[in-house]
């Protein structure tokens, strides 16, 4: 969310709302037909165990890979990233020198125990977070209105390469499938109750990336967006054309908030995940064994290798269109196969499964072009 703005900067407003509503229906819809799949397996499944059953070996080996590698890259990030700014506040309330790697610890170790206590406690946390960040939202929105300018909403495309390369990047904000399988364990397998989860958690973030694209776009003229040295030098863009130092205060306690949502939400996912794939008992022993697998990793990588997540989060995107779009789409085209009944089923037909393939591979494709140098790179 919060590289957004830049990595949507040369595209002008109304086409960056194009392509956040197109991504929005491509994983909404895909992550319907998740619970399709999920309505005749057990209620602690896991895509672990749902690619096993319907694609075999080979589709759970995928399906084993994708996750791993997106959600550890994806953890590894959130620990550095959220390490310095943990570190940062560490010094100024403590007054002495603390070391980045220090506030990554600390971090790592907050939300693997936060996670260990279990799905309640991260959901009602989680709860409270994102009710403050709506809040904070609210408040940005209320002091940099008076400075949106029409003119700038305006403002088409520099370049039709751009519309490509900011595929990716938009599709990675709606990446919430791998903790499909946890909200399903914690909810039941109420699909009347689960389509209306997946409907307004997809729906939720939609609305308040429209509003955040509405300030940072109508407030900014593409040039400054594309000119700013990443979030440091956007906020401090729009703390001066605001002429107002608390908008620092708000993006930087918005920034915090959105990390360790997502954090949580990511992290939760491969908690579960690998519960289920190593059949750990859902005993105290058990989660810490699970938690120290989950965390230990991408804490390390993060710690001594960060410049190899950095690049592996290129590919991120790739991974993530495996994951949320190829085998939701071919498990329930195998299911479909098998099952012939009055199950629950998503609409569109085998032309739904098919653009959404499409869509699918139009996604790695714009990734690839962009790391191969045939179109520009982003933020």
């Amino acid at each position: 969310m919060l590289a957004l703005p830049i990595a949507s900067a040369g595209l002008g407003f109304s086409t960056a709302i194009v392509l956040l509503m197109i991504t929005w229906l491509l994983m909404t819809y895909t992550a319907l037909l998740m619970l399709e799949v999920h309505q005749y397996a057990d209620q602690d499944a896991t895509l672990n165990t749902l690619a096993k059953s319907l694609l075999g070996k080979t589709g759970q080996y995928v399906a084993n890979f994708s996750m791993v590698f997106l959600f550890y890259a994806l953890c590894a990030a959130y620990i550095a990233g959220g390490g310095a700014q943990l570190q940062t506040k560490l010094v100024g309330v403590l007054g002495e020198e603390i070391t980045p790697q220090l506030g990554s610890v600390l971090l790592a170790v907050i939300i693997a125990t936060i996670v260990t206590l279990g799905t309640s406690t991260v959901d009602k946390l989680n709860q409270l977070l994102f009710s403050i960040k709506v809040i904070v939202l609210a408040g940005l929105f209320f002091i940099l209105t008076p400075y949106v300018h029409g003119q700038h909403l305006i403002d088409m495309p520099i370049e039709q390469g751009l519309i490509i390369a900011a595929i990716p990047v938009i599709f990675t904000s709606f990446g919430f499938h791998g903790s499909i399988p946890s909200i399903v364990k914690y909810v039941g397998v109420d699909i009347h109750q689960l389509r209306k989860v997946m409907m307004f958690g997809a729906s939720l973030p939609l609305i308040i990336y429209v509003f955040w694209q509405l300030l940072s776009q109508g407030v900014m003229g593409q040039a400054s967006l594309m000119a700013s040295d990443g979030l440091p030098g956007f906020v401090a863009s729009i703390s001066s054309i605001a002429h107002n130092d608390n908008v620092q205060v708000f993006v930087t306690v918005f920034a915090d908030l959105a990390l360790a949502t997502s954090f949580l939400g990511v992290s939760l996912g491969l908690f579960d995940f690998f519960a289920d794939a190593l059949k750990r008992k859902d005993t105290k022993k058990d989660r810490i064994k699970t938690a120290f697998i989950t965390f230990l990793p991408p804490l390390g990588f993060a710690l001594f290798y960060p410049e190899g997540f950095i690049m592996a989060l290129g590919y991120a995107a790739i991974a993530l269109v495996v994951l949320a779009v190829f085998l939701p789409v071919a498990m329930v085209w195998k299911q479909r196969k098998m099952r012939v009944g009055n199950g629950y089923q998503v609409k569109g037909g085998k032309l739904a499964l098919g653009l959404a393939t499409v869509f699918g591979v139009m996604i790695i494709t714009s990734q690839l072009m962009q790391m191969a140098g045939l179109i520009p790179s982003l933020g």
